[in-house]
């Protein structure tokens, strides 16, 4: 009988499945046409588990963070609009709220290309970035965002700080799920945040993974699927506490975590009282929370795979918008190949030319759409769909369709 596998905060074993998705590539690892032609597409196990003590899900630590995060790492933040205006909104309202300025200092965590910290140099406010990615910290530079290359964790934190000083404004977007030793992760802020500073996370709220289906979130990249549950003993057993709350329709709905030192004195909010309860009455706390979801998912993939077939029978052709993640784990896990979608689509120059991984389907430029001109358009960032309905409207001039396959297959009128 195999060993379970030690949850990767309390060290608990982990006794229970969440979902088992079987063995799938590297979400965002697009191929060449080189390494198409080699073979060899190397895939993990990608089994999702909650820990019966903390109740933090999480994938097998299966894959190193060197095979993920490497220096070709092609997910720039800037090549979404609907993002980049977010990232802007909120920097103008914690500006405000903190009352930050020349003096202050802002530092972002996983700061990608700038797309936050341009925000706050354009209020004169200074920032540093501290993002792993070679490249993307390149782009960041190239807009005046002073970056460091380096994981954030407990080891880093106290130089940075020794070097840059201590920040009034700490944020970490969507990269809480990223981190594999997420207790090192966490504590390294502790270090870096001052005494009466504030710490943002932002993070898909795993109360909608579960009750939307959103099973295509899942995959090697992200380690962790956050609740305010498992988030809060992360934070406690660190010397921090959260004390605020803002629900986000980000990434299918997210949750934007106010977090400070355990001593200061920012109170609880109202908002954070009632997101503990409605965990709770989610049964987040509780195992049987998790319990019954994968035929939630087969469902979604049975109802994708008709879709296939009738079109299929039908002579349609299908191109998919968006070289995402949770895409490639959801046409994976459904069997989908390049047989079945002709093209991916997407505005991402470093992804252009490549294949998905596991299906092979080329991925082309938003401007050959119209060259394909397909009967359906496949939304894989299903999060992104209105602002990518807009921007494609004119496939409805050959009669072509939108379809969204999360929670279920819909062609959209």
């Amino acid at each position: 009988m195999t060993t379970p596998p030690p949850c990767r905060f309390c060290g608990a074993p982990l006794e229970h499945t969440v979902l088992d998705l079987g063995r799938q590539p590297l979400a965002n690892s697009n191929l060449t046409c080189e390494q198409l032609e080699a073979g060899g597409e190397q895939a993990w196990p990608l089994h999702a588990r909650v820990c019966g003590d903390c109740f933090l899900v999480q994938v097998d630590d299966a894959v190193p963070p060197e095979a993920i995060f490497d220096a070709d790492y092609a997910y720039f933040s800037s090549y979404s609009p609907s993002w980049v205006a977010h990232a802007k909104r909120y920097a103008e309202a914690m500006a405000t709220r903190l009352d930050l300025g020349p003096e202050s200092l802002v530092v972002e965590v996983a700061s990608n290309d700038g797309y936050l910290l341009q925000h706050f140099l354009a209020m004169d406010i200074p920032v540093l970035g501290v993002e792993p990615t070679a490249n993307t910290a390149e782009a960041a530079r190239a807009r005046g965002v002073r970056t460091e290359v380096a994981f954030f964790n407990a080891d880093t934190a106290p130089d940075l700080a020794a070097r840059y000083g201590r920040a009034d404004l700490m944020a970490a977007n969507n990269v809480l799920a990223h981190v594999p030793r997420i207790g090192e992760f966490v504590a390294g802020f502790r270090h870096m945040l001052k005494d009466d500073g504030v710490l943002t996370f932002e993070f898909p709220h795993l109360l909608n993974l579960i009750e939307q289906v959103q099973f295509d979130t899942i995959y090697h990249e992200h380690y962790s699927y956050l609740s305010l549950v498992a988030v809060e003993r992360v934070l406690i057993a660190h010397g921090l506490r959260p004390f605020d709350v803002e629900l986000l329709p980000t990434h299918g709905g997210s949750l934007r975590l106010f977090v400070c030192h355990a001593g200061s004195g920012h109170e609880e909010t109202e908002a954070l009282h009632a997101l503990r309860a409605r965990e709770h009455a989610a049964r987040l706390d509780r195992l049987e929370g998790y319990d019954g979801y994968t035929p939630r998912v087969e469902a979604v993939r049975d109802s994708f795979r008709a879709f296939l077939a009738q079109a299929r029978s039908e002579g349609k052709r299908i191109a998919a918008y968006g070289a995402a993640a949770k895409g490639n784990t959801f046409l994976n896990y459904c069997g989908a190949t390049a047989d079945d979608i002709v093209a991916a689509f997407d505005a991402n120059p470093a992804k252009q030319g490549r294949y998905l991984p596991g299906s092979h389907v080329p991925i082309l430029s938003p401007e050959k759409v119209a060259e394909v001109r397909p009967d359906y358009v496949l939304i894989l960032p299903w999060n992104l769909k209105d602002e990518i309905m807009g921007q494609l409207a004119y496939v409805r001039d050959w009669g072509g369709r939108f379809v969204t396959a999360s929670p279920r297959t819909e062609i959209l009128p």
